[in-house]
């Protein structure tokens, strides 16, 4: 019916922006970030299996899949001792300091395996069928999630302050390359 016509194209569309994201990225940087390359093949594999079956299903549990990858690196880092967020974010939190660091990723972490957890969540009760109803779990997804990711991040800027992070420090950016 209409409904599945409606995720179908709105699947396909989304296959083709992140696609389209990840040429862009490649050409104007000369790179593609690991995290756009992890979102964008997941989207493609998911997406792909959304349009192959005809089933909403995969691509609600795509941002599942991320959250519980993000996590798994983050945690990696935490027991390997390499900062793998820090090597990713160091110049956007200037001066923090190592157990500021070490606080913020084990933050994102859980916080990632929460967002994953809430996914799951919210398209199996909202949406669980194939023909279900997809605007609750839409909305959840945009602005639901922007909403929360962006509330938490703001919540974790009194603990990075306690840790060095410096507001007026002068922040370098790489020059493009």
């Amino acid at each position: 019916g209409p409904q599945i016509e409606r995720v179908l194209a709105a699947t396909a569309s989304f296959m083709v922006a992140s696609a389209i994201a990840m040429i862009v990225s490649r050409w104007k940087t000369g790179h593609i970030s690991p995290m756009l390359w992890l979102s964008g093949t997941l989207v493609l594999i998911f997406g792909g299996l959304t349009l192959w079956f005809h089933n909403p299903n995969f691509i609600k549990m795509k941002p599942t899949f991320v959250y519980t990858i993000f996590a798994i690196v983050l945690g990696f880092g935490l027991v390997t001792r390499r900062p793998l967020l820090k090597l990713l974010l160091e110049t956007s939190y200037p001066g923090l300091d190592e157990k500021g660091w070490h606080k913020l990723t084990i933050n994102w972490m859980i916080f990632f395996v929460l967002m994953a957890v809430a996914n799951e969540a919210v398209w199996r009760i909202t949406a669980p069928e194939m023909n279900s109803d997809l605007r609750i779990w839409t909305l959840y997804k945009f602005p639901g999630c922007v909403i929360i990711t962006f509330v938490f991040a703001l919540a974790n800027i009194p603990m990075l302050m306690k840790h060095g992070l410096t507001v007026d420090a002068p922040v370098e950016v790489p020059p493009e390359g």
